[in-house]
């Protein structure tokens, strides 16, 4: 495949913040790609751009063609020419979009879906969504001087279709509106168009638990709860600081307050529980719960913090934000290693998102279990949808 024009460009992502689209011409036609971005980043995920969102733009937008003529690109695994003609040159962002751009090309050149192009074969299964229902940390503004210290609590329908489990988070994500709407405890919806609410992190687990099991009886099937911690932002010096119950937490009785929670609510799935440098605290918390210990900010979609993560025990399962990274062959490379060593992978959106939807297509060629996306606005959809399609065809 010869790509003949690489064109990058400034748009807005869903919060309307300044992300880079990305769209190369290869025959007839022109594929186009964007990055998400998010809003509370792990000091270990890779940079968004190599200076800056300007001068990754120019850089793409200055390749020559005699340098793109000289690319051979005919499978995945070229990837890497693209790899060392960018070196340094553009951040994750930029790269993640144009990887993006070219694969989806190459799929089409096969006449082929990219899921299909990336799978070499029909999927053995679809990733179980998770739908953030109520938010809170930093995605979420106070109600009347109080939110949430749990960054998400999310429901995990888990039933045989993909179409069905979407339908129920978005039944579950009505019933909880409808829940804080009488207990006068509704606010707007967030970033990720989750619930806002001046409840505590008991009580918004109290009526996820009551709604996954009044989804779980009406469908008769099994709805999961879990949460999204995002611990480094409540810890300051050595302390889990929490404002809704106040209480100050040292590790140890973090892991007993977090123990407690995934006992009296039934957890199934608890993420970045502790701060993101606290390999050891995580496997001990792991020792002593059944749900999914899943790391986010701990390991940043990063090939050596997962293997330190796993060689520490210390998760179970691994968010998998592909523009923490860029490198679709290194995600990949996550993603085979996962598999080797029965770590469950999240494919996960961004609190700013695009309409892009590359995400759904990884998420099914390369086995995830699950796939965060959120549950209401058009770019969260957009994810939702493109699995949807992918079910339908086959």
């Amino acid at each position: 495949m010869k790509i003949q024009k690489i064109e990058a460009r400034k748009i807005l992502d869903s919060r309307k913040e300044k992300t880079i689209e990305v769209s190369i011409e290869a025959g007839r036609s022109k594929f186009i790609s964007s990055a998400p971005s998010g809003k509370s980043k792990g000091k270990f995920e890779a940079k968004s751009y190599a200076k800056s969102l300007k001068q990754d733009i120019d850089f793409l937008n200055n390749i020559k063609l005699k340098t793109l003529e000289k690319l051979k690109i005919e499978e995945f695994e070229d990837l890497r020419e693209v790899e060392a003609l960018t070196e340094r040159k553009i951040g994750a962002n930029s790269l993640f979009a144009l990887e993006a751009s070219i694969l989806k090309a190459l799929a089409a050149e096969q006449e082929q879906e990219l899921w299909q192009f990336l799978s070499r074969g029909k999927p053995k299964k679809f990733p179980y969504p998770v739908g953030n229902c109520i938010g809170g940390g930093l995605h979420t503004k106070e109600l009347n001087g109080k939110k949430p210290d749990f960054q998400e609590f999310l429901i995990i329908p888990r039933t045989k279709l993909f179409c069905d489990n979407a339908f129920l988070m978005k039944k579950a994500h009505e019933e909880i509106g409808k829940i804080l709407e009488l207990r006068k405890s509704k606010g707007k919806l967030n970033d990720e168009n989750s619930w806002s609410t001046s409840l505590n992190n008991e009580e918004c687990l109290d009526i996820l638990s009551k709604v996954a099991d009044f989804l779980s009886d009406e469908a008769g099937c099994r709805v999961e709860i879990g949460t999204d911690i995002a611990s480094s932002s409540l810890f300051k010096d050595g302390f889990y600081i929490y404002k809704n119950k106040p209480q100050i937490l040292n590790p140890k009785m973090q892991i007993d307050y977090l123990t407690e929670l995934a006992e009296n609510y039934a957890l199934h799935y608890i993420e970045d529980p502790l701060e993101e440098q606290d390999f050891v605290e995580f496997a001990v918390l792991r020792k002593k719960v059944i749900p999914l210990i899943v790391g986010d900010d701990l390991t940043a979609t990063n090939l050596l913090r997962l293997k330190k993560a796993f060689q520490n025990k210390s998760i179970n399962a691994l968010i998998v934000k592909p523009n923490q990274n860029g490198s679709l062959l290194k995600v990949k490379e996550i993603c085979d290693f996962c598999k080797k060593q029965e770590i469950a992978t999240v494919f996960s959106h961004r609190s700013g998102e695009t309409l892009d939807n590359t995400i759904s297509d990884l998420a099914v060629a390369w086995g995830a279990n699950f796939i965060k996306t959120g549950v209401l606005g058009k770019e969260r959809e957009a994810k939702l949808q493109r699995i949807i399609e992918i079910e339908k065809s086959l």
